[in-house]
């Protein structure tokens, strides 16, 4: 067995390893007798029928599967106590080639080793309290947006389209066949010559103008394309909202309209609060790696990478989306976006990392009281009942997650009393 060492940083370690044929050979062997087990033949006990009755019965990519496993676990095994190296996690195994004819393996691991901590000062960063007063105009436009949401669509017949109109719009375009396409929209709010076509329209007018579609237009086949086209006004609603009353606020379970006002800046205020925590936490974290050394192995933030993009790339087949399509909408191509997301994952695992080490420097402890006050949390975000998340928990063998929220909570909380922080509206003056 040939083993090739490569130190990618303090604490990843990459062996790539050739293994000899007799390696192989063991490997698959050993492959036929455990799937062997599994295969019943007439006259025979399992596992005991020669080897070339069973071997035509055993799926090809079963056996190769198995094989694979059983050299790498043995080379693998092999070459650690060589370089006397430890795993500290989950070591990653990219099979480059096996071969049973040739009697041939190769395969290229990484080794995570324990991450390498040299934490700054930590007893004193610096961060910037944002305001966190809740004004008139931020209650009223809470509330405003609140009719929105109860608000109704009325026909209007007796005036021409007017901003924040609800218009449904057939544009056909010069030289395509058939009847048009029709488009649900919000006046003043399509894209300039569409919206200053539409403003001022009745039902069932009809324009014929050029348009310059935008490159994020809907249609893919007219993006960015400038064309003839012919713009019918199917329907046009106004959007009425109820009137902000006592009836209105007891809509939404609240007794007058002074109630309604308290409670919303009472829900501002949460917001602004948790938002300012946020910003605050986000501000010393930075801080804090910033003055301090961290190095982790590849294998722990390349899992976490993948394991985002994995969830990403279902949510957008769910949506009907490619990847590539998705990067796009955010101003990247693909490969940008897998590299932003694997930069993202490394910080994200060095803050884990730097957040651990402080809670065991400080030899802090977890309570019944603080755990169950994290499992409240996650059960919100979840829209979950607590019992039926701590169960799901177990079930999938996350407890970790909810145990380092309660640690990364303890810590940010820990490191935000002992930091200066400047209120930002004092500093101002």
């Amino acid at each position: 067995m040939q083993v090739t060492r490569e130190d990618l940083n303090p604490c990843t370690v990459q062996l790539t390893i050739a293994c000899d044929a007799d390696q192989v050979k063991q490997g698959f062997e050993k492959a036929y007798k455990q799937l062997a087990k599994n295969i019943r033949v007439p006259g025979f006990r399992p596992g005991h029928a020669p080897r070339n009755m069973v071997q035509a019965m055993i799926p090809k990519q079963d056996l190769f599967e198995q094989a694979a496993d059983n050299i790498v676990r043995t080379a693998f095994k092999s070459a650690l106590d060589e370089h006397k190296l430890t795993p500290y996690s989950q070591p990653s195994v990219d099979l480059k080639e096996l071969n049973e004819d040739e009697s041939k393996a190769e395969f290229v691991a990484k080794v995570p080793l324990q991450p390498v901590v040299e934490l700054g000062e930590y007893k004193a960063l610096e961060a910037e309290q944002p305001p966190v007063e809740v004004t008139d105009d931020e209650v009223e436009a809470q509330i405003n947006e609140l009719r929105a949401r109860k608000s109704t669509r009325e026909a209007v017949t007796h005036r021409g389209v007017e901003e924040g109109d609800v218009a449904v719009v057939n544009i056909r375009a010069e030289g395509e066949t058939g009847d048009g396409r029709n488009f649900m929209t919000i006046a003043g709010q399509t894209f300039p010559q569409l919206d200053q076509a539409l403003l001022g329209m009745q039902a069932e007018e009809l324009k014929s103008l050029e348009l310059s579609f935008p490159d994020s237009f809907q249609e893919k086949d007219w993006a960015g394309k400038k064309m003839k086209c012919q713009v019918t006004l199917r329907s046009v609603n106004a959007v009425k909202m109820p009137e902000l009353d006592d009836d209105f606020a007891q809509s939404l379970s609240t007794e007058s309209v002074e109630s309604l006002r308290n409670r919303v800046r009472e829900l501002i205020g949460q917001a602004k609060l948790n938002m300012a925590h946020e910003y605050v936490v986000e501000q010393l974290l930075e801080g804090l790696l910033r003055t301090s050394t961290i190095h982790v192995p590849d294998t722990m933030w390349e899992s976490v990478a993948s394991r985002r993009l994995q969830e990403l790339n279902q949510d957008q087949q769910q949506k009907g989306k490619s990847m590539e399509e998705y990067a796009k909408e955010q101003g990247m191509t693909l490969e940008q976006l897998v590299e932003a997301w694997k930069t993202e994952s490394k910080l994200h695992v060095q803050r884990a990392v730097a957040v651990r080490d402080i809670f065991e420097r400080e030899k802090m402890t977890l309570s019944n009281q603080e755990l169950n006050r994290e499992l409240g949390t996650m059960a919100q975000e979840f829209e979950m009942d607590p019992k039926a998340l701590l169960e799901t928990l177990k079930k999938n063998q996350a407890l970790d997650e909810l145990q380092f929220r309660a640690i990364f909570r303890k810590v940010t909380e820990f490191l935000k009393e002992n930091a200066k922080i400047k209120d930002v509206q004092m500093a101002s003056k």
